[in-house]
Protein backbone atom coordinates (compact mmCIF):
# COMPACT_ATOMS: atom_id res chain seq x y z
CA UNK A 1 0.00 0.00 0.00
CA UNK A 2 1.57 3.54 -1.18
CA UNK A 3 2.21 5.81 1.96
CA UNK A 4 2.62 9.57 1.95
CA UNK A 5 4.77 11.69 4.15
CA UNK A 6 2.86 13.73 6.56
CA UNK A 7 3.44 17.22 5.22
CA UNK A 8 4.31 18.33 8.91
CA UNK A 9 6.18 15.76 9.95
CA UNK A 10 9.93 17.16 10.95
CA UNK A 11 11.18 14.57 8.70
CA UNK A 12 10.37 16.54 5.73
CA UNK A 13 10.86 19.58 6.83
CA UNK A 14 14.76 18.54 7.58
CA UNK A 15 14.98 16.90 4.19
CA UNK A 16 13.28 19.99 2.40
CA UNK A 17 15.80 22.60 4.46
CA UNK A 18 19.03 19.99 2.93
CA UNK A 19 17.87 20.26 -0.67
CA UNK A 20 16.81 24.26 -0.62
CA UNK A 21 18.39 26.05 2.16
CA UNK A 22 16.89 27.16 5.82
CA UNK A 23 13.67 28.56 3.76
CA UNK A 24 12.49 32.26 4.86
CA UNK A 25 13.98 34.38 7.64
CA UNK A 26 12.37 37.17 9.28
CA UNK A 27 14.68 40.49 8.82
CA UNK A 28 15.60 41.87 12.28
CA UNK A 29 16.20 45.27 12.61
CA UNK A 30 19.02 46.58 14.74
CA UNK A 31 18.57 50.07 17.29
CA UNK A 32 20.66 51.92 14.61
CA UNK A 33 18.74 51.14 11.28
CA UNK A 34 15.81 51.42 13.48
CA UNK A 35 16.41 55.02 14.36
CA UNK A 36 17.86 55.79 10.75
CA UNK A 37 14.70 55.04 9.53
CA UNK A 38 13.05 57.41 12.01
CA UNK A 39 15.05 60.06 10.60
CA UNK A 40 14.35 59.40 7.10
CA UNK A 41 10.91 59.84 7.80
CA UNK A 42 9.48 55.94 7.55
CA UNK A 43 7.71 56.40 11.17
CA UNK A 44 6.01 60.09 10.27
CA UNK A 45 2.96 60.59 12.68
CA UNK A 46 3.37 56.69 13.36
CA UNK A 47 3.95 55.18 17.04
CA UNK A 48 6.25 52.92 16.79
CA UNK A 49 8.68 50.80 18.84
CA UNK A 50 11.76 48.38 18.02
CA UNK A 51 11.03 44.90 19.95
CA UNK A 52 13.25 42.44 19.52
CA UNK A 53 14.43 43.35 16.24
CA UNK A 54 10.89 43.87 15.15
CA UNK A 55 9.21 47.19 14.59
CA UNK A 56 5.94 47.19 16.47
CA UNK A 57 2.91 49.79 15.88
CA UNK A 58 1.56 50.83 18.69
CA UNK A 59 -2.31 51.96 19.11
CA UNK A 60 -3.99 55.24 18.46
CA UNK A 61 -4.08 56.76 22.16
CA UNK A 62 -7.54 57.13 22.85
CA UNK A 63 -8.82 59.34 25.46
CA UNK A 64 -8.84 57.06 28.71
CA UNK A 65 -5.39 56.26 28.25
CA UNK A 66 -4.36 59.81 27.60
CA UNK A 67 -5.98 60.71 30.91
CA UNK A 68 -4.36 57.48 32.35
CA UNK A 69 -0.70 58.75 31.36
CA UNK A 70 -1.49 62.35 32.43
CA UNK A 71 -2.64 60.89 35.70
CA UNK A 72 0.44 58.29 36.18
CA UNK A 73 3.07 60.83 35.67
CA UNK A 74 1.25 63.53 38.08
CA UNK A 75 1.44 60.63 40.82
CA UNK A 76 5.22 58.93 39.69
CA UNK A 77 6.43 63.11 40.06
CA UNK A 78 4.53 63.43 43.35
CA UNK A 79 6.16 60.13 45.12
CA UNK A 80 9.35 60.19 43.83
CA UNK A 81 10.47 63.80 44.17
CA UNK A 82 13.70 66.11 43.18
CA UNK A 83 16.45 63.87 42.06
CA UNK A 84 14.40 61.50 39.62
CA UNK A 85 13.26 61.69 36.35
CA UNK A 86 9.20 60.66 35.28
CA UNK A 87 10.16 59.99 30.95
CA UNK A 88 7.03 60.00 29.56
CA UNK A 89 6.70 57.15 26.22
CA UNK A 90 10.63 58.13 25.60
CA UNK A 91 12.89 54.93 24.78
CA UNK A 92 15.14 52.88 26.97
CA UNK A 93 18.06 51.43 25.41
CA UNK A 94 17.75 47.89 26.18
CA UNK A 95 20.14 46.69 23.97
CA UNK A 96 20.83 46.37 19.79
CA UNK A 97 17.34 45.33 19.09
CA UNK A 98 15.18 46.67 21.83
CA UNK A 99 14.12 50.25 22.29
CA UNK A 100 10.81 50.00 24.16
CA UNK A 101 9.03 53.17 24.77
CA UNK A 102 7.07 52.69 27.83
CA UNK A 103 3.97 55.44 28.82
CA UNK A 104 6.09 56.16 32.03
CA UNK A 105 9.88 54.96 33.04
CA UNK A 106 11.07 56.70 36.46
CA UNK A 107 15.25 57.30 36.30
CA UNK A 108 17.12 58.33 38.78
CA UNK A 109 19.20 61.54 37.73
CA UNK A 110 18.52 65.18 35.83
CA UNK A 111 16.90 65.69 32.31
CA UNK A 112 20.64 66.60 31.59
CA UNK A 113 21.96 63.25 32.67
CA UNK A 114 20.88 61.10 29.66
CA UNK A 115 22.61 62.50 26.49
CA UNK A 116 22.04 59.03 25.61
CA UNK A 117 18.87 57.01 26.05
CA UNK A 118 19.02 55.22 29.71
CA UNK A 119 19.51 51.70 30.03
CA UNK A 120 17.70 50.50 33.27
CA UNK A 121 15.33 52.47 35.19
CA UNK A 122 14.10 52.50 38.48
CA UNK A 123 9.97 51.28 37.93
CA UNK A 124 8.79 51.11 34.42
CA UNK A 125 4.91 51.51 33.76
CA UNK A 126 2.51 50.70 31.24
CA UNK A 127 -1.20 51.75 30.83
CA UNK A 128 -2.66 48.80 28.87
CA UNK A 129 -5.99 48.85 27.30
CA UNK A 130 -5.78 47.44 24.05
CA UNK A 131 -2.18 46.59 24.35
CA UNK A 132 -3.13 44.66 27.49
CA UNK A 133 -1.88 41.17 26.41
CA UNK A 134 1.14 42.51 24.63
CA UNK A 135 1.89 44.50 27.79
CA UNK A 136 1.50 40.94 29.89
CA UNK A 137 3.20 38.30 27.82
CA UNK A 138 5.70 40.04 25.32
CA UNK A 139 6.99 43.61 27.06
CA UNK A 140 7.18 42.27 30.43
CA UNK A 141 9.81 39.21 29.36
CA UNK A 142 11.53 42.33 27.74
CA UNK A 143 12.00 44.42 30.94
CA UNK A 144 13.01 41.15 33.15
CA UNK A 145 15.90 40.29 30.89
CA UNK A 146 16.44 44.29 31.20
CA UNK A 147 16.61 43.97 34.96
CA UNK A 148 13.75 46.21 35.31
CA UNK A 149 12.77 45.12 39.17
CA UNK A 150 9.76 47.17 39.34
CA UNK A 151 7.26 46.87 36.46
CA UNK A 152 3.49 47.95 36.25
CA UNK A 153 0.47 47.37 34.97
CA UNK A 154 -2.02 50.08 34.84
CA UNK A 155 -4.82 47.55 33.58
CA UNK A 156 -7.75 49.68 32.37
CA UNK A 157 -9.84 46.91 31.30
CA UNK A 158 -9.80 45.77 34.91
CA UNK A 159 -9.80 48.93 37.02
CA UNK A 160 -6.94 47.51 38.56
CA UNK A 161 -3.13 47.56 39.33
CA UNK A 162 -0.79 44.70 38.22
CA UNK A 163 3.13 44.64 39.60
CA UNK A 164 5.63 42.84 38.36
CA UNK A 165 8.51 41.84 40.32
CA UNK A 166 11.66 39.52 40.81
CA UNK A 167 12.89 38.94 37.43
CA UNK A 168 14.56 35.72 36.79
CA UNK A 169 14.32 32.65 34.53
CA UNK A 170 11.39 31.69 33.19
CA UNK A 171 10.24 28.14 34.28
CA UNK A 172 8.13 27.34 31.14
CA UNK A 173 10.19 28.42 28.59
CA UNK A 174 14.32 27.72 28.49
CA UNK A 175 16.66 30.67 28.07
CA UNK A 176 13.77 33.71 29.13
CA UNK A 177 13.76 35.46 31.86
CA UNK A 178 10.04 36.40 33.56
CA UNK A 179 8.85 38.04 36.88
CA UNK A 180 8.36 35.71 39.83
CA UNK A 181 5.71 37.86 41.29
CA UNK A 182 2.76 39.12 40.13
CA UNK A 183 0.76 41.29 42.70
CA UNK A 184 -3.19 42.27 41.88
CA UNK A 185 -4.14 45.50 43.63
CA UNK A 186 -7.60 46.61 43.08
CA UNK A 187 -8.89 50.34 42.47
CA UNK A 188 -9.48 50.86 46.53
CA UNK A 189 -5.87 49.81 47.24
CA UNK A 190 -2.36 51.14 47.00
CA UNK A 191 1.09 50.60 45.94
CA UNK A 192 4.69 51.62 47.05
CA UNK A 193 7.74 51.29 44.52
CA UNK A 194 10.41 49.37 46.41
CA UNK A 195 13.00 52.42 45.11
CA UNK A 196 10.74 54.83 47.00
CA UNK A 197 9.00 52.77 49.96
CA UNK A 198 8.27 55.70 51.81
CA UNK A 199 5.53 56.81 48.84
CA UNK A 200 2.14 55.87 48.68
CA UNK A 201 0.27 55.69 45.64
CA UNK A 202 -3.56 54.86 45.75
CA UNK A 203 -4.31 52.97 42.71
CA UNK A 204 -7.95 55.24 42.25
CA UNK A 205 -5.55 58.28 41.29
CA UNK A 206 -3.93 56.26 38.25
CA UNK A 207 -7.21 55.23 37.00
CA UNK A 208 -9.60 57.68 34.36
Amino acid sequence: MATTDDPRSAESEERARQMFGPGPRRLRWTADQYYRLAELGFFRNRRVELIGGDIIEMSAVKPPHSIGIDLLGDALRAAFGPGHRVRIQQPLDMGRRTQPEPDAAVVAGEARDFIEHPTTALLVVEVSDSSLRYDRRVKSHYYAHAGIADYWIVNLIDRQLEIYRKPGPDPSRAGRLAYAEVTIVPPTGSASPPAKPDAVIAVVDLLP
